[in-house]
């Protein structure tokens, strides 16, 4: 299921989602400048640098970054953390991680970050289409401030789940996931246009807030709970976050909110 647009009207321009999208698709161009092709996303280098990684974040003073690991088949490579007062770095690890900026800086350098195209497409447009709408509830300065914490909250839950990780932490989906939680509270009853895709056949049908965003949520948690007991994991994919970051919006929205627009009918203009 992919979301097209919602039928709440708006009262207002909503500037701070069109700003928030800018940022990130300009972040998104800055990242393949550096390294990377537009479709595949920056190169690694780029998203370690930038990434929030768990084991930096847990372990003040560790830096991390790529290194030549070795292997049974020869060198390749990998994410290294060495702690700065220590010149050994991880056994089997030859070199050393470079300079990085500081843990707290990627906290918030790896909201605005995105791994491939598809990726920040598939955000962007969620942003897109909810975020106007809490925008307009909760109001241009403390909408921007809940995007923000959300995101905070969401990447907490995801160091929380695996503090010792190296992999680079990195897109806007824990915001986001903050912003669809505060909608699905604000508007459980609004009606999303939706593209369904069923093997070879595609339609457009109108569903309800609450059930959409409540079934993108239970699929969170499954595949969360999943990668849990799975020794492969979730594949690289932030489900805690996602899942605290929706947590985070139901339990905070309504402390914000200034205003509610009123439900339409049902039809789309």
């Amino acid at each position: 299921m992919f979301p097209v647009k919602d039928n709440i009207p708006l009262s207002r321009l909503p500037i701070v989602t069109i700003v928030l999208v800018l940022i990130n698709v300009i972040a998104y161009l800055l990242e393949i400048h550096h390294g990377g092709s537009f479709f595949g996303g920056p190169r690694n280098s780029v998203e370690v640098h930038y990434g929030a990684i768990p084991y930096e974040l847990t372990h003040p003073g560790s830096h991390c970054d790529l290194v030549a690991a070795q292997t049974p088949s020869g060198l390749a490579e990998a994410v290294g953390c060495q702690h700065a007062r220590f010149t050994a770095g991880e056994p089997g690890l030859v070199g050393s991680p470079g300079p990085q900026i500081p843990a707290w800086e990627t906290v918030f350098t790896a909201m605005f970050l995105h791994a491939s195209f598809l990726h920040i497409f598939g955000n962007m447009v969620f942003l897109a289409i909810f975020g106007p709408t809490v925008e307009d509830a909760v109001g241009r300065v403390r909408f921007p401030l809940f995007y923000l914490l959300g995101g905070v909250v969401a990447l907490g839950a995801q160091v929380a789940a695996d503090p010792s990780s190296t992999g680079p932490t990195l897109g806007a989906s824990g915001a986001i996931a903050a912003v669809l939680g505060g909608y699905i509270l604000l508007y459980p009853r609004a009606r999303v246009l939706t593209l369904v895709f069923i093997v070879f056949f595609v339609t457009i049908i109108e569903i309800p807030a609450v059930f959409l965003l409540g079934f993108w949520f239970a699929e969170q948690v499954w595949l969360g709970l999943a990668g849990l007991s799975s020794s492969v994991g979730g594949e690289g994919v932030a489900y805690f976050a996602h899942i605290a970051g929706f947590a985070f919006g139901l339990l905070t929205i309504r402390l914000l909110v200034k205003q509610r627009a009123r439900l339409p009918p049902r039809t789309f203009a």
